[in-house]
């Protein structure tokens, strides 16, 4: 299934005004149990650095990490780079209307992009199953960090985290490049990268996987036949979400053995 397009619509709809962009922001927060993680992970990171930083957002998409960020410190510094201008002009509006001028986006390639000794943080949310040159990417991060500085990643495991559960199986999301990977697998390119500090941890597990199915996989399926779906899915999850929520809450602060996520906290 192509994922990329539906994210677009939704994007284009939501981005007419300020306020529906801040729904959108909102709803994705709800919604995406990844968010969940990542922002419990912010969380820890801010309460360590609670006047200024520098932050790179690798691989920002519709910016809703540099949102959170930038409203929570005015005094953070954040460089959000993506492929797509299309993405980051729309990113430039919504944030020139509503104040926040701590955010600069910038168009980059994460393969060739380093910045040395810069960034007390870079956060990458949902990226690496889309480059191949993975480790390139691991040492640029590396690179780019002031002595310790952390980085935080967000993608699917090889467990089914873009819905493969057997060999030669297609990805849930068609614009992967990779299953997903598994804790030995990418603690090892990081170490390779420089990185030796690592905490690499799994998501959705029994929890999560139930979630993102009621929350994300099945509405999604639904708007890849048609879009007009979207006319019922206010009501689809007045019913699923409450689900969802409680769900969600259970896999972001239980550990799992096993998940179809994982996240990864290192630091140079």
């Amino acid at each position: 299934m192509e994922y990329d397009p539906i994210k677009d619509k939704f994007g284009g709809f939501f981005n007419k005004t300020p306020m529906f962009r801040k729904v959108f922001y909102n709803l994705l927060d709800l919604l995406l149990l990844r968010t969940w993680h990542v922002h419990k992970d912010l969380r820890a990171w801010m309460k360590q650095h609670p006047n200024s930083a520098d932050i790179l957002d690798a691989g920002c998409g519709f910016g809703q990490y540099s949102y959170y960020l930038a409203k929570q410190n005015k005094n953070y510094k954040i460089l959000a780079v993506d492929v797509k201008e299309d993405y980051l002009a729309d990113c430039r509006k919504f944030f020139g209307e509503v104040g926040l001028n701590n955010v600069v986006f910038q168009v980059e390639d994460l393969v060739k992009f380093q910045n040395p000794e810069s960034y007390d943080l870079i956060i990458s949310v949902d990226v690496m199953e889309h480059i191949l040159e993975d480790v390139t990417v691991f040492e640029n991060f590396y690179a780019s960090l002031k002595p310790g500085g952390m980085l935080i990643i967000n993608t699917p495991s090889d467990q089914g985290g873009s819905d493969v559960h057997g060999e030669g199986e297609a990805s849930f999301i068609g614009e992967h490049v990779r299953d997903g990977y598994n804790k030995e697998d990418i603690t090892k390119k990081l170490q390779s990268a420089g990185f030796t500090n690592i905490k690499p941890r799994y998501t959705y597990g029994g929890p999560g996987k139930i979630s993102w199915r009621l929350s994300m996989k099945y509405p999604m399926q639904m708007l890849n036949k048609s879009f007009a779906f979207a006319v019922i899915l206010p009501f689809y999850y007045l019913a699923a979400y409450p689900i969802s929520f409680v769900l969600n809450y259970f896999d972001t602060y239980n550990d799992h053995k096993t998940g179809t996520g994982l996240t990864v906290n290192a630091w140079k």
